[in-house]
């Protein structure tokens, strides 16, 4: 009998998994226990306004990015965002500044002290750090400064993780930055050695531009579906649980239309880890908590639109808030300005967040206080004024947003390997592993495939 591939979620992840499955002409079945596919993508059009509630763009950081467009159906068209999106702000003293870009830019930017714009002079004579477990944040204040710390590492850490760049550890979190600083011995020195190696056609299609899709992210998961076939994806599986015995693996869910049993040729798991205790009960506890243990930040993602900012400037991809300056919001991006027809002509999207993990008591609130802190900044930090109104405001809650890479990864990655070791055609995957991007979900669902 031919056995299909069961793959346990239908996000990005575990639908680029089956769409790659079913290129090479394997039988896939995919259960997603919610009533939509795309895990946190989904795409919402209301009042002429198109935003995201998960995720808002990604980075074309592999080939994988490029190769999966290149083999999507034409309705699916990648969105390459405009050159608005690399100017970065970061909020200091009341207002946003400019992140620095050039030479002239870090000269006179007032985000750094001069003592750090002067000791990045020396970034490349500085001795490589020789602790495995360092955090960003340890990493940064000993080969940059604080300042560099509090006002670029800080804020990129809340817009990629939104999470504690003194718990991230590096080589977890940003290896490309760890192995810049090993295999170099400094960020400049490997940025500058990295540009001089040669490149293949196909590493040439890592652009790291900035990306969505075409009419929203919906688009390219609608996209993976249709080429997966829908027949091949169950929505509202409740209650699965996998079972192994004697080499076989079967698995046990709920449906509307009553309870299913099936035998699997192989199980990808693409879940939460905080999810793997029930699906898996055959493993022993005291291996499984090693990865259902990790933490995730929580993010509350609310979607302002305007839909006449009376011609102000927002030309920018967004604006992200240190912690030091004690702000409820993390970063407000702007895709309306990165993007075409995410808002109507002379209006405005913007895309507040809330929480992350040094204030995930601000995702408790509810949605007036949360309506409240929007609108509050919306005056504040963009500028409107008090005769000015949202046109559109849409809270979106994630209990899960965004894994942390702590300390605690070697040993979950460690359990991961073991257990796939010790039960033949088990995959665990996810964004427990392998990196938290749209990128990064990419590239590791076009890998499972071997």
């Amino acid at each position: 009998m031919n056995k299909p591939t069961v793959i346990i979620g239908a996000g990005l992840t575990g639908l680029t998994t089956a769409f790659h499955l079913v290129k090479q002409g394997k039988n896939v079945l995919v259960l997603e226990k919610n009533d939509l596919i795309g895990g946190q993508i989904q795409t919402i059009e209301k009042d002429g306004f198109i935003f995201e509630t998960g995720p808002n763009t990604g980075t074309v950081s592999n080939p994988e990015v490029a190769e999966l467009f290149y083999a999507m159906t034409p309705g699916c068209k990648m969105e390459i965002a405009n050159s608005d999106a690399a100017r970065r702000l970061i909020w200091k003293d009341n207002k946003f500044h400019a992140l620095p870009s050039g030479l002239l830019g870090g000269i006179t930017t007032h985000l750094f002290t001069w003592h750090d714009k002067f000791r990045i002079l020396g970034e490349p004579f500085h001795q490589k750090g020789s602790n495995p477990d360092e955090t960003v944040g340890a990493l940064a204040a000993r080969r940059l400064g604080k300042s560099f710390l509090d006002y670029a590492v800080n804020p990129f850490i809340s817009g990629i993780y939104a999470g504690n760049p003194m718990t991230l550890v590096t080589r977890y979190a940003l290896p490309k930055l760890y192995n810049l600083e090993q295999n170099y011995g400094s960020f400049i020195r490997g940025a500058f050695a990295k540009a001089r190696e040669p490149k293949s056609d196909r590493d040439k299609l890592a652009t790291k531009k900035i990306f969505s899709v075409e009419g929203g992210l919906s688009h390219l998961i609608e996209a993976l579906a249709d080429t997966i076939g829908k027949e091949k994806i169950v929505l509202s599986a409740d209650a699965i649980k996998i079972n192994h015995h004697e080499n076989e693996w079967n698995i046990d869910y709920n449906t509307k239309e009553g309870q299913q049993s099936l035998t699997a040729e192989r199980i990808i798991t693409t879940v939460g880890a905080h999810a793997l205790s029930a699906l898996l009960p055959f493993v022993e506890k005291s291996e499984i908590d090693k990865i259902a243990c990790l933490r995730y930040a929580p993010i509350v993602q609310v979607s302002v639109g305007v839909k006449n900012i009376g011609g102000r400037d927002f030309n920018a991809f967004g604006g992200l808030i240190p912690a030091c300056e004690r702000k409820d919001i993390l970063g407000i991006l702007y895709p309306a300005a990165c993007f075409r027809g995410r808002a109507p002509e002379g209006g405005m999207l913007f895309s507040f967040f809330i929480g992350g993990i040094n204030k995930s008591y601000l995702t408790e609130l509810s949605d007036i206080e949360i309506e409240n802190i929007v609108v509050r900044e919306f005056h504040k930090m963009l500028g409107f004024p008090a005769n000015i109104e949202p046109d559109l405001i849409h809270i979106a809650r994630h209990s899960y947003a965004i894994p942390q890479y702590e300390k605690d990864t070697g040993e979950r990655l460690a359990a991961v390997e073991r257990l796939q070791k010790r039960y033949c055609r088990l995959v665990i995957a996810g964004n427990l592993r392998d990196g938290i991007s749209m990128a990064d979900r990419i590239k590791q669902g076009a890998s499972l495939v071997i």
